[in-house]
């Protein structure tokens, strides 16, 4: 409630007048790029200032694992989507560990042992108070987010068949090249 009020004072400074950012970039995609980012980052306080923040780097969704683990069913199809979830509870923590070059499952486990907002920088690779970090997600983009994954997650639950395509790992060489003839060196694609 005290972050919120906080974002808000801020939010009502920001509001007394009109803002002008000007983006600037050495090419066309790299000024795209930079608004795009700008975008977001508006976007995100909005999201902040509507409904507060929470501790970011998968750390809040972590710790909604022990609220899924009070819950008792009978029914076997509801203990197997409480498991799913629990599962997918993890995923953000554990990829942001396994870009970091880091164990995964050491990581969250090392989380999880923390209490509170102790979570995993992947910039200075260790174990840090998020919110003095300043490693923070909207709470309404983590919601929304969940909303979305469980809606996407029921559906196919109850669906009979679903048709994907197949990831294929084209390893060939640079347009207009025959494979193995080169390319740039390096671009093992």
């Amino acid at each position: 409630e005290y972050e919120k009020e906080k974002l808000q004072e801020r939010l009502a400074r920001l509001s007394n007048g009109v803002a002008v950012i000007k983006v600037g970039g050495s090419s066309e995609v790299e000024v795209n790029e930079k608004k795009d980012r700008i975008t977001d980052a508006l976007n995100a306080t909005k999201a902040a200032v509507d409904e507060g923040i929470v501790a970011g780097g998968g750390v809040a969704l972590l710790r909604c694992i022990s609220a899924l683990e009070s819950l008792v069913s009978t029914n076997s199809d509801q203990r197997t989507g409480i498991e799913i979830v629990k599962k997918s509870l993890l995923q953000p923590a554990m990829t942001i560990a396994s870009n970091a070059g880091v164990e995964p499952g050491v990581v969250v486990h090392q989380i999880l042992q923390y209490n509170g907002d102790i979570g995993y920088d992947a910039s200075t690779d260790s174990y840090v108070d998020m919110f003095k970090a300043g490693i923070i997600d909207p709470t309404k983009v983590v919601r929304i987010a969940l909303n979305d994954a469980a809606g996407v997650a029921s559906l196919l639950a109850t669906v009979d068949a679903a048709i994907t395509d197949i990831p294929q790992d084209d390893k060939t060489g640079m347009g207009g090249m025959s494979p193995g003839m080169g390319g740039m060196g390096g671009m093992d694609y």
